[in-house]
């Protein structure tokens, strides 16, 4: 099996998590697909191969040198993202791709265009995996797994390749920031670690932001409209009252770089009761501290204006910026720049606008960067990949492994 045939087998598994659930796995198609990992892995006679209750697949590849060098590890998680569906992903492949829109659905007018997604232009030449307009593709992170395990495949077949022993993880519900919860870093057993889990050919990560969830209900009191006057509190307007409060443009669509944001991303209410969602993300630990306090304190306003317990705040951190843990073993981006090099492609260091299970593990006491998948505009139904990509990504882990052996 081909690095794209491993791909788009993987994508027809609807691995969508959900962080309503409470449960790890979060939905019951993650388990259904680690499964099938599991038997292909077997089938490739790997070693240690253990599959536990909560969905966490690991398996070794042995070292094939007689000295000892480093344990390293390589991860990818198994679910997408609950932003939209991965049920029936239908994929196919624009070969050559010659700069013009892709149509996606017709029937839908959903076309991929370079004049909104520009970076469709660096890709000229290019064989594109696309969706068709009606789901996500699931390169975020199947494209990892189907790299880790294709790199693998090479190793094996290749025994001139030197390499010291090899572990591999494929974890559960990343998407909602549970992925590492329950990884077993002892049980992994590695040195370090890398997850392929970036976007961009050339992505190397070591930082990312923290993160907080924050889930606000706002009670009101319902009465019949037309005796209200001075007894209805509209808890749908008191929620868009606190919405209007939050600093208007720190917000996703209006923040780049190191700048951190609000991010509403769910809504559900009535008269009676208004529940909102939000992610609070900002690199700087302080600055994170600071999102949440204003989070705290415009609850208490609007509790001091509407009544004790109008707005009722749930708030939980989810990770932190992994930059502090990467510093002292720098010698892991060194390799990781190095192999990137060996095999052709530009290094591109830069912050994660998001997070990963690496952060998570790098505070568990598995340093665990992050490195290009390959895929694009992930979370949705413009997501793509360039094969190009996923092939320099598999590269990238055979160069690493054989750089660890041989320094």
């Amino acid at each position: 099996m081909t690095l794209v045939e491993r791909f788009l087998k993987y994508v027809s598994y609807d691995t969508q998590s959900d962080e309503e659930t409470r449960l790890t796995p979060s939905t019951p198609g993650q388990m259904v697909f680690a499964k099938v990992l599991k038997e292909e892995l077997e089938s490739l006679d790997l070693e240690d191969i253990t599959l536990d209750e909560n969905g966490y697949l690991f398996a070794t590849l042995p070292s094939n040198i007689s000295q000892s060098v480093p344990t390293i590890g390589f991860i990818a998680h198994m679910d997408t993202s609950p932003d939209m569906t991965g049920k029936n992903v239908s994929p196919r492949i624009v070969k050559n791709y010659d700069g013009s829109d892709i149509t996606l659905c017709e029937e839908d007018k959903i076309v991929l265009s370079p004049v909104q997604f520009p970076e469709l232009l660096e890709h000229k030449g290019e064989d594109l995996i696309v969706t068709d307009g009606r789901t996500l593709l699931g390169a975020d992170d199947k494209a990892g797994i189907a790299e880790i395990i294709s790199a693998i495949v090479y190793l094996k077949e290749h025994p001139e390749v030197k390499h010291g022993k090899i572990r591999i993880g494929f974890n559960p519900d990343e998407e909602i920031g549970e992925g590492a919860h329950k990884f077993d870093v002892d049980k992994f057993g590695c040195d370090w670690a890398y997850t392929m889990d970036g976007g961009e050919k050339g992505e190397l990560e070591f930082e990312n932001f923290n993160a907080a969830s924050a889930k606000i209900t706002f009670k009101g009191r319902n009465v019949h409209p037309g005796y209200a006057k001075h007894k209805m509190i509209n808890s749908i307007k008191v929620a868009n009252r606190f919405c209007s409060m939050l600093p208007s443009h720190e917000t996703p669509e209006d923040t780049e770089g190191y700048e951190g944001f609000y991010h509403l991303i769910g809504i559900n209410g009535s008269v009676e009761q208004t529940t909102v969602s939000y992610i609070i993300r900002d690199h700087d630990r302080v600055l994170f501290e600071n999102r949440k306090k204003e989070v705290e304190h415009l609850v208490n306003k609007i509790n001091a204006e509407y009544g004790e317990a109008t707005a009722v705040l749930e708030m939980r951190d989810q990770y932190y910026n992994m930059r502090e843990k990467i510093e002292p073993v720098m010698h892991i981006i060194d390799t990781a720049f190095a192999a990137m090099e060996a095999v052709g492609v530009k290094p591109n260091v830069k912050p994660i606008r998001g997070g990963t299970d690496g952060a998570q593990l790098s505070f568990k006491g598995l340093p665990c960067p992050n490195i290009f998948a390959g895929g694009l505009n992930f979370h949705g139904r413009y997501e793509f990949v360039p094969v190009q990509s996923m092939e320099k990504a598999m590269q990238v882990i055979v160069k690493i492994a054989e750089l660890v052996a041989t320094k």
